[in-house]
């Protein structure tokens, strides 16, 4: 019986399959890891790691949960979760703000 799938498993094509395997790896990295930079919010001093992708894109991933250190997330933790959560901080949005005014965080465009 064949099954649907979204994208092939080449289970037939064993070179191909390590071969893709290897391509998730190195993308994995490239999209999640490389071109971060950490970066210590002005206000409360959490620290979080951030790319600039284009003027318009920024990327965060939070080193602890954010509402560790974060008052305004501890603030939103403390109400429960509700539709329409910030995804980030004023004062860190202003932080990120003052580091690529600085030159301390680039924008790749």
């Amino acid at each position: 019986m064949t099954t649907w799938a979204k994208a092939p498993d080449f289970a037939d094509q064993p070179a191909r399959r390590a071969a893709v395997q290897a391509q998730t790896v190195v993308d994995k990295q490239r999209y999640l890891e490389e071109g971060l930079t950490p970066l210590r919010c002005q206000a409360c001093q959490s620290e979080v790691l951030v790319r600039k992708s284009s003027s318009h894109q920024t990327s965060v991933q939070w080193t602890e949960s954010p509402a560790t250190h974060c008052p305004v997330f501890a603030k939103l933790s403390e109400q429960g979760s509700a539709p329409g959560r910030p995804d980030s901080c004023p004062d860190l949005e202003k932080t990120i703000k003052w580091a690529v005014d600085e030159g301390v965080l680039e924008v790749v465009e």
